[in-house]
């Protein structure tokens, strides 16, 4: 199945939510996961973004789903981009000569 990380940044709402309620994030895996999605991975981070999500989803149509639903209630951005596994892209380029 397809893999993809979702890249996702809090509003004040949704900081002020997750300080009130920290299972929120459970909550709302379980709900990614009720769109069609299994969450692999997640980490929370520091810097741009505050959350990196790695899942596994049936389509690119179901990400967009999952990040508009999400996205719709004003408590969190969510950007998405899909992720090659590196033994299946190098692969996709083909045979190559080591010394080119």
């Amino acid at each position: 199945m397809p893999i993809y990380i979702l890249l996702s940044t809090l509003s004040g709402e949704g900081v002020e939510s997750l300080k009130k309620n920290p299972s929120r994030v459970q909550q709302v895996n379980a709900e990614v996961e009720s769109m069609g999605a299994r969450i692999i991975d997640q980490w929370a981070v520091l810097g741009a973004f505050d959350f990196v999500t790695v899942i596994e989803a049936a389509d690119e149509l179901t990400v967009a789903r999952i990040a508009v639903e999400i996205g719709a209630r004003g408590s969190t951005k969510i950007q998405s981009m899909p992720a090659i596994p590196v033994a299946e892209f190098l692969d996709a380029l083909g045979p190559r000569d080591v010394y080119e």
